[in-house]
């Protein structure tokens, strides 16, 4: 038995021992016994060392299975949730488009009927949008989701205020999560129009020019503060530039000024933008009688 588990010990470590040498060094009376044995033993071994070997590859193979069980589902999921995105994105444009086409024939309405009914504008946008694809989305309530409770028009200007809310339920059966609300807003003048000298017997008004965030009222629509000429200069010269009226230019409050070394600047403004797109850039004019200009003053430049 000493000889036995010295020739396994041998296999092991990788050496194979000459069975001769080692018969003759115990013997000629055991060596035909022992050398059976030593055959036995060392064809037990080999066998256990390939099933070992194939185990170990077969441990291999488990390994990569076990990691595509955990990555296929992720990727699904990271592939569901771009899905997901996606249609939110399209279902706010949706309710965006179906907003405006409303707002439009909320606004020609107004000329028959001056009363103001947020719930005429729910089923506009429904209708705009189509009551199947409401139900199909995800929006929370389908048709039925969208609320224009807070929209309102401004009494004397005539101008709509136009606000449609809706919740996006997250279609997660696992987990509890609660539904995201979003907003959409819009602003639009009905389309009332003025009357003129003859028409109704009133008088005639004069007619000026505002902006949607301005102080000041206009008499002239080609006013250089309703038109402004926009230039670029580098942001290194503003300090030693000046408007037409000598008045210094300070950051933006809308953009920021930016942080680039081109901005933009007006004639007549008093601010720099860092932005085009800067709606401190842009112009949104109304024409309505000087009598809905309340509050404002007149321009120190074509209202005099």
């Amino acid at each position: 038995m000493p000889f036995l588990f010295i020739l396994c010990l041998l296999k092991c470590f990788g050496i194979r021992p000459d069975n001769s040498k080692l018969l003759n060094s115990c013997g000629k009376e055991e060596s035909s016994a022992v050398g059976n044995e030593s055959h036995i033993m060392l064809s037990c071994v080999e066998k256990a060392s390939v099933s070992a070997s194939k185990a170990g590859k077969s441990r291999k193979r488990g390994s990569i299975t076990l990691e595509c069980a955990y990555c296929i589902p992720l990727f699904l999921l990271a592939a569901v949730c771009l899905i997901w995105t996606l249609e939110i994105r399209t279902t706010g444009l949706a309710i965006r488009c179906g907003m405006q086409e409303a707002g439009k024939q909320t606004a020609q309405e107004m000329y028959l009927s001056p009363v103001f009914s947020s719930s005429r504008l729910e089923s506009l946008i429904v209708e705009s949008i189509g009551a199947d694809r409401l139900e199909q989305s995800l929006v929370l309530g389908g048709s039925g989701g969208i609320d224009c409770g807070d929209s309102y028009m401004r009494p004397g200007s005539r101008i709509l205020e136009l606000k449609a809310s809706y919740k996006i339920r997250l279609p997660i059966p696992l987990f509890a999560v609660p539904s995201v609300e979003y907003e959409e807003t819009m602003r639009i003048k009905s389309w009332t129009g003025y009357e003129k000298e003859g028409l109704g017997g009133l008088e005639s008004e004069e007619t000026v020019y505002l902006t949607e965030t301005g102080t000041v009222y206009h008499r002239n629509p080609h006013c250089t503060y309703l038109e402004p000429s926009i230039r670029i200069v580098s942001a290194a010269e503003l300090e030693g530039l000046r408007n037409e009226s000598e008045a210094k230019y300070y950051a933006c409050e809308r953009c920021g000024g930016g942080h680039s070394d081109l901005v933009y600047i007006t004639d007549y403004g008093t601010r720099y933008h860092g932005s085009l797109q800067c709606s401190g850039l842009k112009r949104t004019i109304y024409t309505v009688p000087l009598s809905e200009a309340k509050g404002r003053r007149p321009c120190g430049k074509c209202g005099k």
